[in-house]
């Protein structure tokens, strides 16, 4: 079994968020609206009445990448530790700031 690494994220914590961030997206809501909480192929309409429950779900297209989507945020914003500063939050604030004036110039 492999050793669990205490100082790493797990890949399956961030699917779960993104997942979690996903369901509850405007987007996927407004395409459920958009369609009337109705199935586009057969027609069945969301019911929660008890004994004809019906889910209907909004499906990607174009499928989701989750491996692909899961290596760059882990890339881009779970780096190893040695990759951090430990700031401050008026130091922190002071560094963005002056990495947009120095972006505007």
């Amino acid at each position: 079994m492999p050793k669990k690494n205490p100082s790493v994220t797990p890949r399956s914590k961030v699917k779960a968020a993104l997942r979690r961030l996903s369901l509850r997206s405007r987007e996927r809501n407004y395409a459920l609206k958009q369609a009337h909480y109705t199935c586009v192929r057969c027609g069945a309409k969301r019911s929660t009445a008890k004994g004809r429950e019906v889910k209907v779900e909004a499906h990607h297209h174009d499928g989701i990448d989750w491996d692909g989507v899961i290596d760059i945020i882990i890339e881009r914003i779970f780096q190893t530790h040695d990759k951090y500063d430990v700031l401050c939050e008026r130091c922190h604030d002071k560094l963005h700031a002056n990495e947009k004036e120095a972006g505007a110039k």
